[in-house]
């Protein structure tokens, strides 16, 4: 090294300690940038900081230098295992091709979270060439390649990859890298997932004894869309509970007045959890909803009319006070009880005179002090 090179390598390393400063911090990175490929050595040293915060903003400069690559692609192959995995996110950020062979070096190495980021680099690089060497991640032994993986394959939108995304989707032992398979199906909103996603739904790994986990799936199935509006309607009649409460969930979330019929059909549903859901779903349609809702109402079984009373206390339509106020005589207490909750809902001086008068009904002291209590809250 020269005096030359050692001084302003020297100048680069002061400039990385002022990058902690917010106050100095856009002026210092300028001037890195400047000083090109005097600035590489010491920032990609500076790497090994356990901040991440700053290790992202060495990160940021080391993108724009354009001098960079070849020393980073030397960095990504020879360094320490925590300034490969950087490199390997700085060319996630700089999107450079001349970095795609190295990376694609990388996906073989020892070091798992050089696998992983590799991966995701060579995802935001875009080179579809790349795709048949990330397949062999998806059965690494290490969950976060494999999550890294089924990210990386997805962000390329190709059908042609969907079988081998479903095979993790599917199979994989662990529900976190399921849980990427399918977000990584989900966000490519190609109709061509859709089979592979309401697969996985009527996949009870995916909800016994873990329903929360399923959010990941009911999420990435909403994402396609319309597309995925018919296969929800079928599963409404599936014969597992649970697939159909989530794809009556989902079409709730999705409003497509298609459903709507066929959700009304379902809040008639034995299984108590699909019922309620089906209501649920229904008052996300509002005014639409307010007939099928109503129909309920005189359904012999209390459950489906308390239902119909939870979902239309979720409507705010003028005829929807009216239907509340019957069913206070509901011979059901249940319903009773329900109905009081949802008409405080309303400011309508019609709930709130009903309120008013089972509040000041002493021969039933559980009801009236619900009223009073659902009164107070509406003030």
């Amino acid at each position: 090294m020269n005096w030359l090179t050692g001084s302003r390598q020297g100048e680069a390393k002061k400039l990385i300690s002022r990058l902690a400063d917010l106050t100095q911090r856009e002026h210092a990175a300028q001037e890195l940038i400047k000083l090109g490929a005097d600035a590489l050595p010491p920032l990609i040293e500076a790497l090994q900081t356990q901040d991440l915060n700053l290790a992202a903003i060495y990160q940021q400069i080391l993108a724009r230098i354009p001098a960079a690559s070849p020393e980073l692609i030397k960095a990504l192959k020879s360094a320490h295992p925590i300034i490969r995995g950087r490199v390997a996110e700085v060319f996630a950020v700089s999107k450079d091709k001349n970095a795609i062979p190295a990376l694609i070096e990388a996906l073989k190495g020892e070091y798992f979270t050089v696998r992983a980021r590799a991966a995701l680099a060579l995802a935001n690089i875009g080179d579809a060439r790349v795709i048949p060497q990330l397949f062999p991640l998806l059965k690494d032994k290490e969950d976060e390649v494999r999550i890294a993986a089924c990210a990386a394959i997805g962000k390329f939108r190709d059908p042609s990859t969907f079988d081998e995304i479903t095979e993790v989707l599917l199979d994989d032992s662990k529900i976190e890298v399921r849980q990427a398979a399918a977000k990584a199906l989900g966000e490519t909103r190609h109709p061509a997932a859709i089979p592979f996603l309401m697969e996985a739904l009527r996949d009870s790994f995916w909800w016994y004894e873990r329903e929360n986990s399923a959010d990941v799936l009911l999420t990435a199935i909403e994402n396609m869309g319309g597309g995925v509006v018919e296969p929800l309607i079928e599963a409404l009649g599936d014969r597992e509970g649970t697939v159909r409460k989530f794809a009556a969930t989902i079409l709730g979330n999705l409003r497509d007045v298609r459903a709507i019929e066929e959700l009304g059909m379902t809040l008639y549903d034995l299984h108590h959890e699909v019922s309620q859901a089906a209501a649920e779903a229904l008052a996300k349609f509002g005014e639409p909803a307010v007939g099928v809702l109503s129909e309920a109402l005189f359904h012999p079984e209390a459950a489906v009319r308390e239902h119909a009373v939870i979902g239309l206390g979720k409507i705010r339509d003028a005829r929807v006070p009216s239907l509340l106020i019957e069913m206070l005589g509901d011979p059901d207490r249940e319903v009773q009880k329900q109905a009081i909750r949802a008409l405080g809902q309303f400011s309508d001086e019609r709930a709130v005179s009903a309120l008013k008068v089972i509040g000041a009904n002493r021969a039933d002291r559980e009801l009236s002090a619900l009223a009073k209590q659902t009164l107070e809250a509406m003030k």
